[in-house]
């Protein structure tokens, strides 16, 4: 039985769904680390305060309140279909309003820049909201750990553009050209919208507005109950805290170490990378013998460790060797924390209203990037960079410590998602 298990499994990574996962992936994650890797470069290198660079996290709130247009999504139909349709329309107007920053001066037109990079984060957020629901269309209940293990993967490999290749771009060519590169990436999800097929539409039928917006959210607390929602709702936003809060200026902390833009773009990047990518598959198999909840115990606190590696870089780290050492194990934790947080969305949500539901959960996990974050650099600039990760510790502890309601490490859970009645 285990050797026809496996023999599927291989059969369903070289099919062409897998492949699809891998440039949905691509194309959800490039926007995303531009906001957050290539942006926050581009305004310090353009001596920006850290200040003012922290507050540009709340322009990711988009992705913090997807959830309220999601529904809408599900019910209007663009010309090429739901899913289709709403993914070409915000992949090409991603092209055209990353091509756009390169034009503005980030010192005196921080505000300008601001709202531009807003408009990215909306049409990101959107785009996502389609990727999500197509991606849970198109894959069988048997392929959905494998499809999403291989999106997020693909996710992360998408940070190498604007994290990497665009930063060393930016020590030899105008950031006119370098934002241009970077929105010519998007040609993947482009690609991607004109050759696929829609999937077959398996919506109830069409209601009234005030159901649709209301009937996704209504039916996860009646399925779960109001208790046991608000405190699995809570631990969305708490489990991830410290760890988005320690990396929210992880580019800026690097250049305040001394690193060039370069050594960053080649060791830094990579170190974040791979290791994030190695742990979230380890990750996704462990799993397979630890079950969601003790791997959601496990990996958070292998994550919460790693910030610390961050605190001791500060107090003194000025090698390449020491920067690579602490990034590796700083997104090795993240890996492993991802994959576990990860399944337990899937897990939290019901199939009848995926992308909703989706949409909701993955916005409370993204609201400490587009709020706590936001306050980062006024933190960093009263504590310095030690006292502040050893902070970014210590809030990691309250979602640790909301794991003994919401997963607890003993429970029963190798249970299948439940499904909405009606």
């Amino acid at each position: 039985m285990q050797d026809a298990n496996k023999a599927a499994g291989f059969k369903a990574a070289l099919s062409r769904r897998m492949l699809i996962c891998v440039m949905t992936g691509f194309a959800s994650g490039m926007p995303l680390y531009l906001l957050i890797q290539l942006v926050p470069a581009w305004l310090r290198a353009a001596d920006v305060s850290l200040a003012e660079i922290g507050l540009f996290a709340l322009v990711g709130l988009p992705y913090t309140w997807k959830f309220l247009w999601a529904p809408l999504m599900d019910r209007i139909r663009p010309p090429l279909g739901r899913r289709r349709g709403w993914m070409l329309v915000t992949q090409i107007s991603l092209v055209l309003s990353i091509g756009a920053l390169g034009y503005l001066d980030p010192l005196h037109q921080t505000a300008l820049v601001a709202v531009l990079a807003s408009i990215i984060a909306f049409l990101s957020a959107s785009q996502d909201i389609a990727i999500d629901a197509y991606r849970r269309e198109l894959l069988s209940d048997a392929e959905l750990g494998l499809g999403n293990a291989i999106h997020v993967q693909a996710y992360r490999i998408a940070s190498l553009v604007p994290g990497s290749l665009s930063l060393i771009l930016a020590d030899i060519l105008p950031w006119t050209v370098v934002f241009w590169v970077t929105a010519a990436f998007m040609a993947v999800g482009i690609v991607l919208s004109l050759s696929i097929c829609e999937p077959e539409d398996l919506s109830p039928p069409a209601q009234g507005l005030r159901a649709t917006l209301l009937t996704p959210f209504t039916e996860y607390f009646h399925r779960v109950g109001w208790r046991a929602g608000a405190l699995a709702l809570l631990f969305m936003v708490a489990y991830k805290l410290g760890d988005n809060m320690a990396t929210a200026l992880a580019t800026p902390f690097y250049l305040d170490m001394g690193f060039s833009m370069t050594e960053i773009g080649l060791v830094a990047k990579h170190a974040a990378l791979w290791p994030a990518i190695v742990g979230g598959l380890l990750g996704g198999f462990a799993m397979l013998r630890l079950g969601i909840n003790r791997a959601l115990w496990i990996f958070g606190l292998i994550q919460m460790l790693s910030i610390l590696g961050f605190a001791w870089l500060a107090s003194g780290g000025t090698e390449l060797w020491q920067l690579a050492l602490v990034i590796a194990f700083e997104y090795f934790g993240v890996g492993l924390g991802t994959a576990a947080f990860t399944a337990f969305i899937a897990r939290e949500s019901s199939k009848a209203f995926a992308a909703t539901q989706f949409a909701l959960f993955t916005a409370l996990a993204a609201m400490p990037r587009s709020l706590a974050n936001a306050v980062t650099g006024f933190i960093v600039e009263e504590t310095g960079w030690t006292l502040f990760f050893l902070l970014c510790t210590l809030l990691a502890l309250p979602g640790m410590a909301m794991l003994w309601w919401v997963a607890p490490w003993r429970a029963e859970e190798e249970r299948q998602p439940i499904e909405a009645s009606g």
